[in-house]
């Protein structure tokens, strides 16, 4: 059953034609890598999805519900969730406070308590610091917070956009079991993401845009052991 349908979108920064009859689908329940060179419009699609461009045209159906008409605000209240690659943690905000601003945006009517509790079981490092300033953390325990305040309102689906940009190894790969058990759990999961190899291997899917066009798609493992395609559409 597919929780995400994109057929024929168009987007443009101003006179720019950024995204060309993009289509693609990601299934409930499933992680979908969406990779590319830096440029060929990965960020746009999910700005797109999400309702932030400042002008989009085709199909975007979420849920079965179609999303063009909708502003973000009302997307992310039907259960879609969007994480930054710029993480935007509100400066002279704690971690709790941060979490919380998930909540209100939500609208979800969810008990804060028991949804910030249940954020500090799945991310320990947060937990420790949950009264301290979120700005003040390093770069990986900002984009952890980042995470955790999208998941907060327990969406259906997260966007993400480069997660595992600038961080270390570690917590990359805390990243991934994190995903992993999201999608385990129901949550579905598309991926903008530079870093081909550990999106293949974490995804079940992948989708390559080349110019603002799709220009492959198959199963990850698929285009993990095809370096030639990759070498083709992804090398830096």
């Amino acid at each position: 059953m597919a929780m995400l349908e994109i057929k024929g979108l168009n987007a443009w920064y101003g006179a720019s034609h950024i995204l060309h009859g993009v289509s693609l689908r990601v299934d409930k329940g499933e992680i979908v890598a969406l990779v590319g060179r830096n440029g060929a419009g990965k960020t746009t699609t999910i700005r797109s999805v999400m309702g932030l461009m400042p002008r989009a045209a085709g199909e975007v159906r979420f849920d079965g519900t179609s999303l063009l008409p909708l502003p973000a605000h009302a997307r992310f209240g039907r259960g879609l969730a969007y994480v930054p690659e710029e993480r935007r943690i509100v400066p002279g905000l704690t971690v709790r406070e941060n979490l919380q601003l998930g909540l209100v945006a939500s609208r979800a009517g969810i008990d804060e308590k028991q949804a910030i509790d249940e954020i500090a079981e799945s991310f320990p490092r947060l937990k420790e610091r949950l009264d301290q300033q979120g700005t003040t953390m390093s770069g990986g325990e900002q984009q952890m917070l980042a995470i955790a305040r999208a998941m907060i309102a327990r969406p259906k689906m997260i966007l993400l956009d480069e997660p595992s940009e600038g961080i270390m190894p570690v917590l990359v790969e805390e990243m991934g079991v994190l995903f992993r058990r999201l999608r385990d759990s129901g949550v579905t999961l598309l991926l903008v993401e530079q870093n081909v190899e550990w999106a293949l291997k974490l995804a079940d899917r992948a989708v390559i845009i080349d110019q603002g066009e799709v220009v492959h798609e198959s199963s990850a493992a698929a285009l993990l052991a095809d370096k030639d395609i990759q070498e083709r559409y992804c090398a830096v």
